[in-house]
């Protein structure tokens, strides 16, 4: 294979692809990190060069899963052009204004792919005596003045006793509740809706009906299954356990000249992709910025404690928990990745 080499990248003359030491496609979060200057600084100093397994090549059509190593950003307040009001931020929000990749780690795609997508939904009443006082209630709320607040509640309340006592029904759920009043008061345990159904067979309707209650965090999990072949893999997967392990845990802000260790800082975050090659894949999901809740690592994936002549398992695997740091919004799958495969 013929290749050139400019700024300290390889590429292949007859095509022009950037390649990797193994004559495979070189990513473009490889490029950037090949290309990035010495690192300074606290921030920097927690950089890591690209972690790839297995240890092989990649062409334009190898699917593989792309995790990038995020600094949290908090979300904080957003004031609006005159400045009067604040707006709150999403954390996906601030991560884009202010992106910082510490690094990026790729390897293959799950045996398993699944997401699930859903709202809190539940159940509310509301019976025609609460509704009835509800009405009430709004009407002097939104009088514009004290007097004429007096005058709704008023004009309200004779309305309501009026169209109330026209009815026997009503009455008698009226009565059932006094009573019920006065049993508990005298220590007993009722309550009026009991007492209406043995008086008449029948109850307040509660106008059941099911509303939205809100939204969801989406959880994901993934098991991963790292064998290596030679030494070079098995330090790499050393590397990125490692990685999921520091970026997983707080900061205690010990170090540093001005840090007093009063304060604990968050930890990383992690933006999943599915990938084709160098494009994002096109028929999958997409995954909002994460937190990495739990890795569990098993240095006996095969049942037993076996390694080579180094001390690397020759089987480990791991176990890892995310929850996306947002929720999905039904805007969401109109704009950016949203548009691409099968949407969030």
């Amino acid at each position: 294979m013929s290749t050139y080499t400019v700024s300290g990248i390889t590429y292949d003359t007859a095509t022009g692809r950037p390649i990797n030491r193994d004559g495979g496609l070189l990513l473009d979060s490889e490029i950037k990190a090949s290309s990035r200057p010495t690192n300074t600084g606290k921030t920097r100093n927690r950089k890591f060069k690209s972690l790839r397994y297995p240890v092989a090549r990649l062409e334009s059509d190898s699917d593989y899963l792309e995790i990038k190593v995020l600094e949290y950003q908090p979300p904080g307040f957003e004031t609006s052009g005159t400045g009067q009001s604040l707006r709150l931020q999403s954390s996906s929000e601030s991560l884009k204004n202010k992106e910082i990749i510490l690094g990026t780690i790729f390897l293959p795609i799950p045996e398993s792919i699944t997401d699930s997508n859903g709202v809190t939904w539940g159940e509310d009443s509301l019976n025609g005596l609460a509704a009835t006082a509800l009405g009430i209630g709004l009407k002097t709320i939104t009088a514009e003045s004290g007097a004429e607040a007096a005058k709704a509640l008023t004009s309200g309340t004779k309305e309501a006793v009026g169209s109330l006592l026209s009815d026997d029904m009503t009455i008698q759920a009226i009565n059932s509740n006094f009573a019920a009043m006065a049993v508990n008061a005298l220590g007993g345990k009722t309550n009026a809706t009991g007492i209406l159904a043995r008086q008449t067979g029948a109850i307040l309707n509660p106008n059941m009906e099911l509303l939205f209650g809100g939204v969801q965090l989406r959880q994901f999990s993934f098991s991963f299954d790292f064998a290596p072949r030679d030494e070079n893999e098995s330090i790499v997967i050393k590397k990125i356990i490692r990685a999921f392990k520091k970026s997983l845990n707080a900061k205690n802000s010990s170090t540093g000249e001005n840090s007093s260790g009063l304060f604990i800082k968050s930890p990383d975050v992690f933006q999943l992709t599915y990938k084709t090659g160098a494009k994002n894949h096109q028929f999958l999901h997409k995954f909002k910025p994460m937190a990495l809740l739990n890795i569990g690592v098993n240095y006996t994936g095969a049942g037993t404690y076996a390694t080579y002549d180094n001390t690397a398992p020759v089987h480990t695997k791991i176990d890892l928990t995310f929850q996306e740091l947002n929720p999905i919004y039904s805007e969401d799958y109109d704009v950016e990745e949203g548009l691409e495969g099968t949407g969030f």
